[in-house]
């Protein structure tokens, strides 16, 4: 027993050396790993969630060159934040990072904490955001799973369970801490996610350049491309939305939206909401409208 699992650990630490050893050669020259803190890695990651790394790079720059500090951030009116936001889409994120700077500067004196279980309890940051602040700000052996790393460990162990599911998820984490270099967590944590970005993409991977292709579950029984499973929970709900231009001598009536729902806090033309397509002469018909406009003249 001792003799295979000091074999197995010896093979987890190759994998670990073999994936960091790639990293170091071919990591992509990114703004915050020059001077990484934890504030430039937790700003880079509220960006970078649900937004391709071209375009976050640019938001990133003007963000750090507006709030070089997280001082600064919690300082700024949420309009300003919002503004900056403009086109990076969720705005929820914009809202969180705003309460979360302002958290850390008055509770905090502007330091993020270093313990993992904390990191969890700010506002917009979950187990992958605290993962990768913990580990790549304050070397926390705490392993990062996101897309990219479900890619690489689903292939490599040819795992087939959903990477959705709550089992799933659960062994994802634990393959993804066996394989963690406790030494250095955040080069580690680095090193698997740019595996993913680069090499083992979702679609046509590079498997001919990949450093574990040998080692590779898919790559050698032909399952690249059914690797990882996903399954599609819940049902989708289709809105209709029907904005109104509405104009008066001169003016344009906008209004903020208030509900806790998608855009919640931006401004935008008056809103008739439907659950099924309606053509707009029959918008007057609607109890929204009438709740809206009255009785009042119109012309389309």
């Amino acid at each position: 027993m001792n003799t295979f699992f000091n074999f197995f650990i010896k093979s987890l630490k190759q994998i670990a050396k073999i994936i960091e050893k790639w990293y170091e050669e071919n990591k992509r020259d990114l703004p915050w790993r020059n001077s990484p803190s934890a504030y430039k890695i937790w700003l880079s990651e509220i960006i970078l969630q649900q937004t391709r790394i071209n375009q976050g790079i640019s938001y990133y720059n003007k963000f750090i060159e507006k709030y070089p500090a997280i001082q600064q951030l919690a300082q700024a009116p949420i309009e300003d934040v919002l503004k900056l936001w403009q086109g990076l889409g969720y705005y929820s994120r914009a809202r969180n990072l705003h309460i979360t700077a302002r958290r850390i500067t008055n509770d905090c004196n502007g330091n993020f904490p270093s313990d993992y279980k904390e990191l969890l309890s700010l506002n917009g940051i979950g187990e992958y955001t605290a993962a990768a602040i913990a580990s790549m700000a304050f070397n926390i052996p705490v392993a990062v799973v996101d897309g990219n790393v479900f890619r690489v460990l689903s292939r490599l162990y040819g795992i087939k369970t959903g990477i959705t599911s709550a089992a799933g998820k659960k062994l994802f984490r634990l393959k993804a801490q066996e394989i963690l270099n406790h030494k250095k967590p955040g080069i580690h944590n680095q090193a698997m996610m740019e595996l993913g970005a680069l090499i083992c993409l979702p679609r046509n991977p590079l498997c001919n350049q990949c450093p574990l292709n040998m080692r590779c579950y898919a790559y050698k029984y032909r399952l690249v491309n059914e690797l990882p499973v996903k399954k599609v929970n819940g049902k989708t709900r289709e809105r209709y939305f029907h904005y109104l231009h509405i104009s008066y001598r001169g003016s344009t009536f906008i209004h903020k939206r208030q509900q806790k729902d998608i855009w919640n806090s931006l401004f935008e033309f008056p809103l008739i909401e439907t659950s099924h397509y309606i053509y707009p002469e029959k918008l007057h018909e609607t109890e929204a409208w009438h709740h809206l406009l009255g009785e009042t003249q119109y012309k389309f």
